[in-house]
């Protein structure tokens, strides 16, 4: 009985962790201000899958506007992707990871590069820290 009243009260603390571990940041960045959607309907069917996948992977923990208007190259985008993989409850397998990375990469290179004025460059981890801290 009382193993049984320490693992209640053991997930009564651990459950509100847990919910934040989950939630989406609350940094706004310039990137989450744009477009949230792409019309992929043009794109060959297997960056249409990518698509889809990307969105519901990655809007589990920030607005798909971010990565649809960020400027990445093909190695900024390859690190970006491994980051998002090991955060906890990304749920991002490596076969998963490298479809979503091949979707950004098809995406930069066809839609992005060809109008580059209209989308925001990555920003550093500074960045995003001065931005966390409203400086």
């Amino acid at each position: 009985m009382k193993t049984l009243s320490h693992l209640i009260m053991l997930s009564a603390l651990c459950l509100p962790l847990s919910l934040v571990a989950q939630t989406k940041s609350n940094v706004t960045l310039p990137q989450d201000k744009g477009p949230d959607k792409i019309d992929v309907s043009a794109y060959p069917a297997p960056m249409q899958a990518n698509y889809k996948l990307f969105t519901g992977k990655c809007s589990k923990c920030h607005t798909i506007a971010r990565p649809i208007n960020t400027m990445m190259k093909e190695d900024e985008w390859s690190r970006y992707v491994k980051r998002m993989m090991h955060k906890p409850n990304s749920g991002i397998s490596d076969n998963q990871g490298k479809e979503i990375f091949d979707f950004l990469v098809y995406d930069q290179t066809n839609r992005k590069d060809k109008n580059p004025k209209s989308f925001f460059p990555a920003l550093s981890d500074e960045e995003i820290d001065k931005l966390k801290k409203g400086q």
